[in-house]
């Protein structure tokens, strides 16, 4: 059976391994879920992610999660562009999120980035998850 949101399945993923402090979790691979991991890894949300390989040439994600204190890193990780209603904004309408302390991920036509990234190169794209 296919999966219809497979990025919300991955934060899901995440989000529930964080709340029982596993030290990493997998999750099937994809090049759009590869592109997330790397700015969360960039942005220290996460420790590590790699690509590991199963048989008949498939592939997984291994994600290594990232505690403070015993704490998870991430407190909130929210999907907010779905397959059944796509949310694109404009350079200027990217959202910040409160506090400073998390971001927002969007996919670009240059690319998966943080949305502080995206309006310093003048990019506006899809809003594919906030992340505190």
């Amino acid at each position: 059976m296919s999966m219809s949101d497979p990025i919300a399945a991955m934060l899901t993923i995440i989000r529930n391994g964080q709340m029982v402090n596993k030290a990493f979790v997998c999750t099937d691979m994809s090049s759009k879920k590869e592109s997330i991991l790397s700015v969360l890894k960039d942005e220290g949300f996460i420790q590590d992610y790699e690509v590991k390989e199963i048989e008949n040439n498939k592939k997984r994600l291994k994600i290594k999660l990232k505690y403070f204190q015993g704490k998870p890193v991430i407190s909130n990780i929210k999907r907010i562009s779905k397959p059944s209603l796509r949310i694109y904004k404009s350079k200027n309408e990217l959202p910040k999120v409160l506090g400073g302390l998390g971001v927002a991920i969007v996919s670009t036509s240059k690319g998966v980035m943080t949305a502080d990234s995206a309006r310093k190169q003048n990019f506006g794209g899809e809003i594919i998850c906030t992340v505190e």
